[in-house]
């Protein structure tokens, strides 16, 4: 017994020397996780909404992770679940058992326990089955990762009889244990209500700010709406309506064009396929002006494109063409005007017998990334460009009664939601209650009627955005999981 102590012994010494020889600085996390941003960073998915939302909210979580790892005297932590959308330029070629999608990204879901920056980095790339060998060439002791999990695979397995006879905790149980743990909605409530507090209240002045910026600069150019596409900081966004609040007063004259539009702050400049004016927040005032400039052609394109949308409802019966932004990639009018021709063009040349108003009522949206049609929950078909015209005909008059049951449905599942989200605010007392777009009607009114059942003091005044995760964003939002426990 006193032999197996002191082999304990030596090895716990030599496991402490190994982790602290192996220590990593932030900017070296940073500078090793750069293959693992590349293949991960929403801006690489702008073709694809909800996939971008998932890796946006995943990345404010990871880096609340590694924040934390850095923080003096960091002793607990929770295991934390991550999901990634990782592209790939081969996915035919790997044998990861994970799912891909045919647009060349595949989903990655990993578990994070570690204590270190090393070996939480070298997770992070082997769970993506990235390489890790430029990790060894960082400033640091490193070592291959089958070296990194030895804190757990140790190279002396101990019977469990020998930590019940001396109390030591045996740490592949405790590993085990960790990964059982699951969040629940009041546990992480309860650790997090604090910090979002704090958040929230350095960020209100912001917010009026940002309130009063809108409304101004709405009322000024008589504006229908101001947006942004994607979740950015209080912040960010009053420096955004700053910048065109000075592009107003240095050319006045350009701006004329704008009444009764929607501006939507995005990641490139141009008009939407919804007819909104995109202004992306990397180009300087100079890209702006040009777009502004150019809004009379870009209002003729658009009476040609819902020319073009009429033209493809006769040839399908009456079915009414339409474009979910919340659903759909953001396209530009040109993009989006060569994929309604390109499919006008094949319908025409197909002739397909549809009997004039037959589908009235109807609605579709055009794809370019799928290869069969589909049915919607919310009614509405889900046509490829490249479908074929006789699949297409079949397609439509076997699910036509569905479809229309689907919008009915559709009708009173988005006044449920909105009663539900109206009584919940009110009921936590609640200053703003929101779903991210990712987030269907369906799983909105089953989440808040589950928020209803329950007692939860901690939402009073608070901004609670039902998503995928948990998080607290930068202005203090608190974002749980819309199926939460």
């Amino acid at each position: 017994t006193f032999d197996c102590f002191v082999r304990l012994c030596l090895d716990k010494i030599l496991m402490q020397r190994t982790l602290q020889s192996r220590t990593l600085s932030i900017a070296d996390a940073i500078n090793a996780l750069r293959p693992f941003y590349f293949a991960v960073h929403p801006d690489f998915f702008g073709q694809h909404p909800k996939e971008r939302e998932v890796n946006e909210n995943s990345l404010k979580r990871l880096n609340g992770y590694l924040e934390n790892l850095q923080k003096p005297g960091f002793r607990s932590f929770k295991p934390t679940q991550l999901t990634f959308y990782v592209r790939e330029r081969e996915p035919n070629s790997s044998n990861v058992q994970e799912s891909f999608s045919a647009s060349g990204f595949r989903a990655v879901s990993f578990t994070l326990h570690t204590r270190d920056l090393l070996s939480t980095v070298l997770d992070i790339l082997n769970s993506c089955s990235l390489s890790t060998e430029h990790v060894q060439s960082l400033n640091v002791n490193s070592q291959p990762h089958k070296e990194a999990k030895s804190t757990v695979n140790r190279p002396i397995k101990w019977d469990k009889t020998y930590y019940s006879f001396t109390g030591f905790k045996d740490p592949e149980e405790e590993l085990e244990q960790a990964q059982r743990v699951e969040t629940t909605l009041l546990s992480w409530l309860d650790d997090n209500e604090a910090s979002a507090v704090k958040k929230l209240k350095k960020s209100l002045p912001l917010r009026k700010e940002l309130e009063r910026l809108k409304i101004e600069l709405s009322h000024e150019l008589q504006l229908s709406d101001i947006r942004w596409q994607r979740s950015w900081g209080i912040a960010h966004r009053c420096s955004q309506l700053h910048s065109l609040g000075r592009l107003v007063q240095q050319r006045p004259e350009i701006l004329e064009n704008v009444k009764g539009r929607t501006v939507v702050f995005t990641d490139r400049s141009g008009m939407s396929a919804a007819g909104h004016i995109m202004l992306g927040t990397m180009d300087v005032h100079h890209h702006w002006t040009k777009i502004f400039e150019r809004l009379p052609n870009y209002y003729k394109l658009q009476k040609r494109l819902l020319l073009l949308e009429d033209r493809i409802s006769q040839l399908l019966g009456g079915i009414q063409v339409i474009y979910i932004e919340e659903l759909q990639p953001l396209l530009t009018l040109e993009e989006y005007f060569e994929t309604l021709n390109s499919f006008y063009n094949k319908l025409r040349d197909s002739r397909l017998p549809f009997h004039p108003r037959s589908l009235r009522g109807l609605q579709m949206i055009l794809e370019s990334d799928r290869y069969a049609p589909s049915l919607h929950e919310l009614g509405h078909f889900m046509i490829p460009t490249i479908c074929d015209p006789a699949a297409l005909q079949w397609f439509i008059f076997a699910k036509a009664q569905e479809a229309r049951e689907n919008l009915k449905r559709k009708e009173e599942m988005m006044l449920t939601e909105k009663e539900l989200i109206n009584t919940s605010t009110e009921r936590f007392s609640l200053d703003r209650l929101y779903k991210e777009p990712s987030v269907s009607s369906a799983q909105m009114i089953d989440c808040c009627k589950r928020l209803l059942e329950e007692s939860l003091p901690y939402l009073q005044g608070m901004h609670l955005c039902i998503s995928h995760f948990y998080s607290v964003l930068q202005d203090g939002d608190l974002c749980i999981p819309w199926n939460w426990k």
